[in-house]
C-alpha cells in the first residue's frame, strides 16, 4: 500500500512538473557590457525569440505577447525555426509575427525548419513577412543608427549540411568567412545564426556578440549536468543554454518556446530572451 502510494505520488509530482515545464515561459535577462557599445546605444534592449515551432499558446499568444511588451524592447530578432518542417499553414506564427510588427522592428533569419520547407512554402512565409515590414537577413548585414551612433546586426544562412553531422565539417570557417566577409573589429557588431555550434568559428569573424536557438535548451536538462541531447542527437552539447565567451565574444543560446515533434521538455522551461546592451564608454 505505502509503494503504492509513494509511486502515485511521484507519477503526479512528474505529472505536474513536466506540465509546467512545458507551459510556462521564462524571461531571461542578461546585460552586455563593452566598450565598443556606442554610447548613444547604452540601455538599448533586444528582445531574443527563437524556436517557435508554431506552437500555440492560449488566447491568440496573449502570454507571449504580455512578456514581451512588458520588456519594452527597441527591436526583436526571430532566430530561426519558428515554424515547423512539416507544418501545412503557418497562421500560429503569422499572428505572432504580425502583431508584434505593428510595435517593433523585428530582424528574421532562417533556421534548419524553415530551410527544409517546400520552395514554395519558403518563398510564402518570405512574402509574408516582407509584407509585415519584417526584415530577412540572409548573408546580410543592416546597420541600427541613433544619432551619429551604430551598431551591425548580421544574419548568416547556415546550409542544411551543417545541421546533419555531429563532427564539424572542414570548410565550415570558410563558409561562415563568406557570409560574414569578416566583420569591422573597430564596430560593435551583432550575429543571427540559428546553430551556436559553431561559435568558435563565428568569433574569428569579429563576431561580439551571437544570438543562436536550435538546441532547446537540451530538451531534458539534468541538475548538476546541463542539456542532454542536440538535434544532431549528440549527447550533452558544448552549447545549449545561457551565456558563452571565447576571447571577450559572447555567445547566448535561447532555448526556445516550443519544440518540434516529438518533443518533450523537463527542467527547462520555455524561453524569451531579453538583452541590455550597456556602453563602458
Amino acid at each position: 500500500m505505502i509503494k503504492n502510494l509513494i509511486a502515485i505520488s511521484s507519477l503526479t509530482l512528474m505529472s505536474t512538473l513536466i506540465y509546467f515545464e512545458n507551459t510556462l515561459i521564462k524571461i531571461s535577462n542578461y546585460r552586455i557590457k563593452s566598450d565598443k557599445i556606442p554610447k548613444e546605444f547604452n540601455n538599448f534592449k533586444i528582445v531574443q525569440l527563437s524556436d517557435f515551432h508554431s506552437y500555440g499558446f492560449e488566447k491568440d499568444n496573449a502570454k507571449v505577447l504580455k512578456k514581451i511588451n512588458d520588456e519594452h524592447p527597441n527591436i526583436i530578432v526571430m532566430t530561426g525555426d519558428m515554424v515547423n518542417k512539416y507544418d501545412e499553414n503557418f497562421e500560429k506564427f503569422f499572428n505572432l509575427a504580425e502583431t508584434l510588427s505593428e510595435k517593433y522592428e523585428i530582424y528574421y533569419i532562417l533556421g534548419n525548419h524553415e530551410i527544409r520547407l517546400r520552395k514554395d512554402d519558403l518563398s510564402f512565409i518570405i512574402q509574408k513577412l516582407k509584407e509585415f515590414g519584417i526584415k530577412i537577413l540572409r548573408d546580410e548585414k543592416i546597420t541600427i543608427m541613433r544619432e551619429k551612433d551604430y551598431i551591425n546586426i548580421y544574419g548568416i544562412d547556415i546550409p542544411l549540411l551543417y545541421y546533419k553531422t555531429i563532427n564539424k565539417p572542414s570548410n565550415v570557417e570558410e563558409v561562415i568567412s563568406g557570409a560574414l566577409n569578416k566583420c569591422n573589429k573597430k564596430e560593435y557588431n551583432i550575429l543571427l545564426a540559428h546553430n551556436p555550434l559553431y561559435f568558435e568559428e563565428y568569433s574569428k569573424q569579429n563576431v561580439d556578440l551571437t544570438l543562436s536557438g536550435h538546441v532547446h535548451g537540451g530538451m531534458i536538462r539534468l541538475p548538476f549536468i546541463g542539456a542532454i541531447l542536440s538535434p544532431e542527437r549528440k549527447l550533452f552539447p558544448k552549447y545549449s543554454s545561457g551565456i558563452y565567451e571565447i576571447n571577450n565574444k559572447k555567445l547566448l543560446v535561447n532555448r526556445g518556446l516550443g519544440h518540434s515533434r516529438p518533443g518533450i521538455r523537463l527542467f527547462n522551461k520555455r524561453e524569451i530572451v531579453s538583452i541590455t546592451l550597456l556602453s563602458s564608454k
